[in-house]
Formats: C-alpha cells, structure tokens, sequence
C-alpha cells in the first residue's frame, strides 16, 4: 500500500511496503539507488544470501518505486521490505537519512550498490548490537584488487578496518556501511543530512556525546573501489570539501582560516597513519602503493582546503553522480 511519509526537508515521501506476520525485523537494511533496480540487483542478491535473512527489513529508496516494481519478487526472502519514493535524487545523504526515517526497526544498517557483505555480515550485526554500542562496524576488504588505484582508494576509505586482528571499540567506522541504533540517529533531527554526508564527523559527534562505537570482524563486507582517475579524482575532492565544511561549520572563520592554510600538511600526517596498516596487513603493496595513495591525499586536501574557506557548496551532488554504477558484482 501507498503509505504518507515526511522528510525531513518537509517533502512528501511514499512507501510502498509488505510486511510479514509473525515477527519484527531485527535490523533494517537502507538501500539507495538514484535510479533503478539494476543499480541495486547484486547488493540485494548478496542480502538475500545472509543467514540471517528472515530478520532483515530491506528498506529500498528510490526516486520511483515503479522503477523498483520489477525487483519485489527478489524481496519476498526478507522479514519485510518497504520501497520510498524519493522523489528528486538530490544526495547519497539524502536518500539514506529519508531510509533511516521510513525504518521500523532498532538498528539500521547503511549499504552501497556496490559494496557486498558476506552471508554471515547481519546476524554478527545483529548480535553485536545487544551490547551497548551506538554504532557497530564491519570488517573491510577490496572487491576489484586488480588494479594499485583501486588499493590506493580502498586503503584510503577502509584501510583501517581491513583484515582487523580483533573485535574491539573503536573511534571511528566505515563510512557508508555502518550500523547504528536508530533512535540514536533520528535523535539529531535536521542535522542527521549533513552528518551521513561525511560520517566520520558523526561518529567523532557520538563519541564526544559518551557513546561507543564497536568494530565486529565476523561482520564483512568487500567494497568495490575507483579504477578510473576521470571519476576517482573529482570523488576525492568533493569527498574532502564535504568533510570539512561540515567539520567546521559552526566553527569562527578564523579557525576555518587556520586550518585551511594548514591543508597542505594533511597528506603527509595522513600517508604516516595508513602506511604502517598497509605494512602489517599487505607487505607486498606498500611499495607500489605509496604513490598513488599519497596522490590522493593531496586532492583530498585539496578538497578540504576549500571546504573550511568557501563550504560545501554542491559536493554533495557531484559526489551522488559519481558514487553508482561501479564495475560491481557480489563475489559467491
């Protein structure tokens, strides 16, 4: 049925949904696609596969739920599915924040069409989740290894939590395809937008409220990187002006000044930080990577320098243009 909703910008949303009897979902899955099933079919292949099917809700947005009619038969696996109608695909943010919204579970899970978890990635979420964690993350690994800039993009958005020796609390989680408790997350109101947008700024804004944050190795899922510099290099920019601008927002300018003219100093300190993990987890690549990586850190500064001094301006938009539609296939 056709069920009235609210985003937060005060649009109308609708959810065409199914709901199983018997049962209520454990987590919710929020999927995104800016246009149409297709976009999505290999990430909901991989969900289909979880063990732990029967207690997901699979919450799909989508500018047109017409677009995604074609692909109700593949949700029938699910404890429960429910497609938003979005409307105008504006943000990746967007999108994720109207999901969260239209959830009816507990905890939320963040997904991309092209980042596939293994079949045992929901319940290991779902279990860590009784504890008293805000926010639980997967382990990471490299969909696409075939190519030095695909590890140099994957080393730079999830080398920190590839291959992890252990479960442990940590400071900040993977970007994009975290869990969280819901009501934690629609507790920030308006501002949870801005924050999905760069989510290490929501995960340091959790932890400086006293919540923790857990990193849960059974949980994995192997993430399709950039190959391409036509698309990686405007990606890293955006990316970095988006960060910053939210970082510093209620910030004084004199402040956003000083860190935009220490820009140039956040490669380095960065590369020093990842080396020593490509090192211990990949000895091989170190070499081979070092250049790529600290490349794309400098854009990255580039891309944060600009942040702190003019704002996000439309990052948020080139960034949704340029995150679908990867080479991506779920690995069996």
């Amino acid at each position: 049925m056709d069920l009235p909703n609210q985003a937060g910008d005060g649009s109308a949303l609708f959810a065409l949904e199914h709901a199983s009897v018997g049962h209520s979902p454990a987590m919710s899955v929020i999927v995104t696609t800016p246009d149409s099933y297709d976009t999505i079919r290999q990430l909901v292949r991989a969900l289909r596969l979880q063990t732990a099917r029967d207690a997901l809700e699979v919450v799909i947005v989508a500018p047109s739920a017409a677009a995604i009619r074609v692909g109700v038969a593949d949700l029938q696996s699910f404890c429960c599915w429910r497609i938003v109608e979005l409307g105008v695909f504006h943000t990746v943010a967007q999108a994720k924040t109207a999901g969260i919204r239209s959830a009816t579970s507990p905890v939320v899970a963040l997904t991309e069409d092209h980042c596939f978890p293994d079949p045992g990635w929901a319940h290991a979420l779902i279990e860590a989740h009784r504890g008293d964690w805000a926010a639980v993350g997967p382990a990471m690994d490299n969909a696409n290894p075939g190519s030095l800039i695909s590890w140099a993009d994957f080393i730079l958005g999830y080398g920190p939590w590839f291959n992890p020796p252990r479960a442990d609390e940590v400071d900040l989680l993977p970007g994009h395809n975290t869990s969280y408790k819901r009501d934690l997350l629609l507790a920030y109101g308006e501002r949870l937008e801005a924050l999905l947008g760069a989510e290490s700024n929501l995960h340091q804004d959790l932890r400086a409220r006293g919540y923790r944050l857990y990193l849960e190795p059974a949980a994995k899922a192997f993430h399709t990187n950039f190959t391409e510099p036509a698309r990686w290099i405007p990606y890293l920019f955006y990316s970095g002006r988006m960060y910053a601008a939210e970082r510093g927002r209620h910030w004084p300018p004199l402040r956003r000044a000083g860190y935009s003219a220490g820009a140039w100093l956040i490669p380095l300190v960065r590369l020093m930080r990842l080396l020593p993990g490509v090192v211990r987890t990949r000895p091989d690549l170190a070499a081979g990577v070092s250049a790529p990586l600290l490349f794309a850190l400098i854009i990255d500064a580039v891309g944060q320098g600009v942040g702190y001094t003019l704002g996000v301006g439309r990052a948020a938009e080139k960034v949704a243009r340029l995150e679908f539609h990867r080479e991506a296939r779920y690995r069996d």
